[in-house]
């Protein structure tokens, strides 16, 4: 059985993690949430004869979208984004002004991503899992052939999103990381939109949002 690789790019001021998903032995790829490190995924992508199929972002943050347009022009990829964020993805340039950046306009969205949605590109099959919270339209990407899940800005080691953003609620997201990321296995391995990766187990027990007996409350 073919094995499924995750490669990751941290960059930009926001030292947001963007990823590269593909499969042992096929020129199938996907990209994550392509923020200031889109020129290197594009690179790392042809030097490997990898085709990009999707663009699929977990959400519409500025520092996970800044770099789409660009891969969108050295790959021709497909968008995918939840509904519910399209309007932060169409105010990329206001969300710049916000942190005194520039971007260029985003391209449309190809695809709107659902719930329970399973997205298929060769060899590589990711479930889709709405996970609100941090932003309306957040989600992840779970592969359960692959053990791990893609989990943008929801969870992080040792932390979680933060809500104080707009659209952001803490009920809602202590509920998204219960139902949609708490009843994945514990081996899964989380990669998150900033810092280093995880697993559901070891955030289970450890993380201090999470967890009561480190001033937290059990998600």
């Amino acid at each position: 059985m073919s094995r499924l690789h995750v490669e990751t790019f941290e960059s930009g001021p926001f030292a947001q993690n963007a990823y590269v998903v593909w499969e042992d032995d096929a020129t199938f790829a996907v990209a994550v949430d392509p923020g200031a490190a889109a020129s290197r995924m594009a690179d790392f992508l042809a030097d490997n004869g990898l085709f990009c199929e999707a663009i699929l972002l977990t959400h519409a943050h500025l520092d996970h979208i800044e770099g789409v347009a660009e891969l969108v022009r050295r790959t021709g990829a497909a968008i995918y984004l939840h509904a519910d964020d399209r309007a932060l993805y169409e105010r990329v340039q206001q969300q710049a002004v916000a942190f005194g950046l520039e971007v260029e306009p985003q391209p449309p969205i190809d695809s709107t991503l659902e719930h329970g949605q399973r997205l298929r590109f060769g060899g590589i099959e990711l479930e889709v899992r709405h996970v609100p919270g941090h932003s309306p339209g957040h989600v992840l990407f779970y592969s359960r052939d692959g053990g791990f899940a893609l989990v943008g800005d929801v969870v992080f080691a040792g932390s979680i999103g933060r809500t104080d953003l707009p659209g952001g609620s803490m009920p809602t997201l202590m509920q998204s990381i219960r139902s949609q990321v708490l009843t994945l296995p514990d081996e899964t391995v989380l990669y998150p939109g900033h810092g280093p990766s995880t697993t559901v187990g070891h955030e289970r027990v450890g993380n201090p949002f999470l967890v009561p007996n480190f001033g937290g409350s059990l998600a």
